[in-house]
C-alpha cells in the first residue's frame, strides 16, 4: 500500500517562504506539476509540488504569485528531480520565470538503465520500490477548488516517491559508471529549453516529407511555421488553433498565389481565408520570389538506395552500441540524427556526429561506416 503522505497546502505569499526557508538546504528536491493545456499555448498552471523527504508542500499557483524565495530554492545547488520533464518545465518558466536546475529527469535515468526509454512514473515506482499507485486522478479537473482528498494524495505521491526512485536509480548509475551520462543529458534539456523561442525557425524540419517539396516550397512551408508558432505564442492558443502543419504543407505544395487559388487548397475553411490569407499568401509571395542562392539544397529522399544502404549501416552501429550497454537504440540516436549523417554525407559534407558521452562511444563506428561510402 502506498505511504500516507505528510501534506502541506500552501495558497498565500508567506507560507510559501516559509516552506522554501524549510526546504533550502536540501540536497535533492522532487518537483512535479499539474496544468491544463487543452485551449492555450501556455500550460496553465494547477498545483506545484515539493518535496525533500519530509512534508509534501503543494502550492496553490492559482491563488499565489512565485515568490523571489521560490525562485532562489528553482535555482540553488540542489539537485531538482522532475519524471519526463519537458511540459513541466514550461510551467515553471512561465509561472516562475526561471527552470529548475541543476536537473535529473528520473525517466532519462532509467533509459539509460534498460531497453525502456520512456518508463512512465507508475511504472517506474513500481520498478524500485514495489509499490502500485492509484491512477483514478490522472485526468482529473486540478483547476477545480477545492482539491480532493484524492486528489491531494496522488499529487503528494508523485513528489513523495520520486526521491526514493532517484536514490535507487543513481546507486545503478554510478555502479555502471553512467551518471555522468544522465547530469550531461538533463544539462542539454535545459539548454534546449531556453532556445523554445529561438527555435521557432526549426519546426519545419519536424516535417517527415520536407523532401517532397522543392526549395522553394520548403521555404514557405518554414516562414509559414515559424509565423505560426509565433502567433500562436502571442495569442496563447493551441498551435493547431490558428493553423494546423497538414494545412501549412498542403498551401507550400501549391504555391498558391491568390485567396481562389488558396481556397482550393484541400480542407482548408472560409473563416482561415478571411482571417489569415493576406499573411499567408504574402509568405508564399516572398518565398517564390526568393533568391535560389539563399535557399537550402533540395532534401534527399529517403527511399532512394544510396540513402537506405548509408542508413542501415548506420543504425547497425548504433544498434550494436546499444544492445552492449542494454539500451533502446534511440536513446544513443535518434532517426533524424542519423538521417542528417547520411545527407552530409551524400553531399560530401563534414557529418553532424554526436558530442559527449555518445560522441565517445559512436564516432569511431559511425565514421567507419560513413568511410566505407566516400571511398
Amino acid at each position: 500500500m502506498p505511504v500516507s503522505p505528510d501534506i502541506r497546502w500552501i495558497d498565500n505569499a508567506a507560507a510559501l517562504d516559509v516552506a522554501c526557508a524549510d526546504l533550502m538546504d536540501a540536497p535533492v528536491l522532487a518537483l512535479d506539476t499539474e496544468f491544463f493545456r487543452e485551449k492555450t499555448f501556455h500550460p496553465v498552471p494547477a498545483l506545484i509540488q515539493i518535496c525533500a523527504g519530509g512534508p509534501a508542500w503543494l502550492i496553490d499557483p492559482l491563488a499565489v504569485e512565485c515568490t523571489d524565495a521560490l525562485r532562489q530554492l528553482l535555482t540553488n545547488d540542489a539537485i531538482k528531480l522532475l519524471h519526463a520533464s519537458s511540459e513541466d518545465l514550461e510551467v515553471f518558466a512561465h509561472w516562475a520565470g526561471v527552470l529548475p536546475a541543476p536537473l535529473v529527469d528520473t525517466q532519462v535515468a532509467q533509459s539509460l538503465l534498460g531497453e525502456d526509454a520512456a518508463m512512465g512514473y507508475q511504472r517506474l515506482v513500481e520498478h524500485w520500490v514495489g509499490e502500485t499507485l492509484p491512477k483514478e486522478e490522472t485526468r482529473s479537473n486540478w483547476l477545480e477548488r477545492p482539491l480532493s482528498d484524492a486528489q491531494l494524495s496522488y499529487a503528494a505521491l508523485d513528489v513523495v516517491y520520486l526521491l526514493e526512485v532517484w536514490h535507487r536509480q543513481r546507486e545503478e548509475l554510478v555502479r555502471q559508471q553512467r551518471l555522468e551520462w544522465v547530469m550531461q543529458d538533463c544539462a542539454d534539456i535545459l539548454q534546449q529549453s531556453e532556445r523554445s523561442e529561438a527555435s521557432d525557425g526549426q519546426w519545419y524540419l519536424r516535417h517527415r516529407q520536407l523532401w517532397r517539396l522543392k526549395p522553394q516550397q520548403i521555404e514557405a512551408y518554414r516562414l509559414m511555421t515559424t509565423w505560426r508558432e509565433g502567433e500562436a505564442r502571442s495569442r496563447n492558443l493551441p498551435r493547431g488553433w490558428v493553423v494546423q502543419d497538414r494545412l501549412l504543407y498542403a498551401i507550400a505544395e501549391r504555391m498558391p498565389e491568390n485567396r481562389f487559388e488558396l481556397a482550393e487548397v484541400d480542407d482548408i475553411k472560409p473563416t482561415l481565408i478571411k482571417r489569415e490569407g493576406d499573411e499567408l499568401l504574402a509568405m508564399v509571395k516572398q518565398a517564390r520570389h526568393e533568391d535560389t542562392v539563399n535557399l537550402p539544397p533540395a532534401p534527399l529522399s529517403p527511399a532512394l538506395p544510396p540513402f537506405k544502404k548509408r542508413l542501415k549501416a548506420l543504425k547497425q552501429v548504433v544498434n550494436g552500441e546499444a544492445q552492449r550497454l542494454g539500451v533502446a537504440p534511440e536513446v544513443l540516436m535518434r532517426r533524424r540524427e542519423l538521417e542528417a549523417l547520411v545527407v552530409a554525407n551524400m553531399r560530401a559534407e563534414t557529418p553532424p556526429l554526436p558530442t559527449g558521452w555518445r560522441g565517445e562511444l559512436l564516432n569511431a563506428g559511425l565514421d567507419d561506416a560513413l568511410k566505407a561510402f566516400s571511398a
